[in-house]
């Protein structure tokens, strides 16, 4: 699903009426296959599982009614067939049922807290991916955001959009993690960004800026693990002439380009550091330049879509699937990507993912 500047990812959940009268479905076939089979088929001890079953999906009062609705149908098979054991049964019902019920409570309790956690999260990540504008002066720009860990819609990967005097200044990233740490480094380079955009005229500076922030924010929230906190970003910088962009990447997949039907790559020749290794490395950035028209459709994205995989283990081929793309506004070109990408990896996506979609139109 693709908002304006704000894209989801939209769940499905087809049959979930079904699964939920799952109990309900199985006490009927236990009882019925118990009425219609001989008494020593014993079907009517299995009648405990409804209720233990119903814990797993329902709140405790409709669990404990479907445990009395099983009592009352073990009762009334022993009218027909008095030598089942009711009372054995009766028993192990009741036992289950009460169990069940307290099972019910705790799951509710963990989902309670669980909603609260979403809560958090999601305000962590507002500051991080906030609203972009769907369009500033002859620049058009859709993103898209789908996290791995979608139950919690929380992860490391950010972008943001500013408009400055020295152009249109566009950035994306991924923070080497996921939760709440990620998303704090995020933040950290993601303000870096936002500030040093409409001071810096170089946009070495600002990728210096942003390292600073992020180096700065590591040194005080070290990671938990031996491995070092990192992050690849990828600035861009498209003048208010046009005709051209300015792209410093650091260790970030490189943009696709769309014009007609044919992709280029925009590798820079350079490689720029990681964010928080250029004390390791050095802090040689470099800026190369490509020619950018009015109708030409900019693809940045981070590496979770390049290494969405089927069930086969194939990467999702993207420059070959932007190819195939006809000349589309941003907006269509990120829900069908949306959209393929959940088709190509049966909705089970392994990392997060990130895109921005520009184009730039005749001024």
């Amino acid at each position: 699903m693709i908002e304006s500047g704000r894209p989801g990812l939209r769940r499905r959940y087809g049959r979930g009426w079904l699964v939920r009268l799952s109990p309900v479905i199985l006490t009927v076939v236990i009882a019925s296959l118990a009425y219609a089979t001989p008494p020593e088929m014993a079907f009517s001890r299995l009648l405990p599982a409804a209720p233990a079953l119903a814990a797993a999906m329902w709140p405790v009062l409709p669990t404990v009614l479907l445990g009395t609705v099983c009592l009352l149908l073990m009762i009334g098979l022993s009218l027909v067939f008095p030598d089942l054991g009711t009372w054995w049964t009766a028993a192990g019902i009741i036992a289950v049922t009460f169990a069940a019920a307290y099972g019910s409570h705790l799951r509710l309790q963990r989902e309670r807290t669980l909603f609260q956690v979403r809560l958090v999260a999601e305000a962590a990540q507002q500051v991080v991916l906030s609203p972009l504008p769907s369009r500033l002066g002859n620049v058009e720009i859709e993103s898209l955001y789908l996290a791995a860990a979608a139950e919690a819609r929380i992860g490391g990967d950010f972008y943001e959009v500013v408009d400055t005097p020295y152009g249109v200044r566009l950035l994306i990233g991924d923070v080497r993690g996921k939760g709440l740490p990620a998303v704090g480094a995020a933040a950290a380079i993601v303000n870096a960004f936002r500030e040093a955009a409409y001071d810096e005229t170089d946009m070495v500076d600002i990728a210096r800026r942003m390292d600073a922030s992020s180096t700065r924010y590591n040194s005080a929230f070290p990671p938990e693990g031996p491995m070092e906190r990192f992050a690849t970003a990828l600035l861009v910088q498209i003048p208010h002439e046009g005709a051209r962009i300015d792209i410093l990447n650091c260790g970030h997949p490189p943009p696709l380009l769309l014009d007609r039907g044919k992709v280029r790559v925009l590798e820079s020749v350079t490689p720029s550091p990681l964010l928080s290794l250029a004390e390791l490395i050095g802090d040689h950035y470099s800026v190369d330049t490509f020619d950018f028209t009015p109708g030409e459709l900019l693809l940045l994205y981070t590496d979770g879509i390049a290494e969405t995989r089927a069930r086969d283990g194939e990467f999702f081929p993207l420059a070959v699937w932007m190819g195939r793309q006809p000349p589309t506004p941003p907006r269509e070109l990120l829900t069908t990507l949306h959209n393929d990408l959940l088709r190509y990896s049966r909705g089970r996506l392994d990392d997060d993912i990130a895109a921005l979609a520009v184009r730039l139109d005749e001024p």
